[in-house]
């Protein structure tokens, strides 16, 4: 009896490996970032403190669709720009690390463009894409 199992186990044990090795299950979401300048302050998760804002400037705003009634207040984000209207805006060899620190939708400085999902801060932006680019299509992680 157990030698009936052995063929039973390889098989799925190929199997597993099939699709291990063939389907990648990605954990990164995908969605657009605009961009936004100055001034900052004051920002919705933060108020008025300066020292909310990375030394690197790569901070953002969400959009409503991350913003989760503020939970969303210094989460980080690996950010990488996949695809915009116009070819080679992206720098697709460039996946940045942002910080949360305002909500899009409040923000003292409106958005490049309406509806995004990140609104970049313009060092952010500038570092993933062409800045006079007015939104991209972007893959985000946290």
């Amino acid at each position: 009896m157990p030698n009936q199992q052995r063929p039973w186990r390889l098989s799925l044990f190929i199997v597993f490996f099939l699709v291990a090795t063939f389907f990648n299950p990605s954990l990164a979401d995908v969605g657009t970032a605009a961009h936004y300048s100055p001034p900052y302050l004051p920002t919705a998760c933060f108020g008025n403190d300066a020292s909310q804002f990375p030394t690197d400037n790569l901070f953002a705003a969400a959009g409503d669709g991350i913003w989760d009634n503020g939970a969303s207040c210094g989460r980080q984000y690996l950010v990488r720009c996949i695809s915009a209207a116009t070819p080679g805006t992206c720098n697709p060899s460039q996946t940045i690390q942002i910080r949360i620190v305002d909500r899009a939708e409040t923000s003292v400085s409106r958005p490049s463009a309406n509806g995004a999902t990140i609104i970049l801060s313009n060092t952010a932006f500038g570092a993933i894409a062409n800045p006079s680019a007015a939104s991209v299509n972007i893959e985000f992680q946290q």
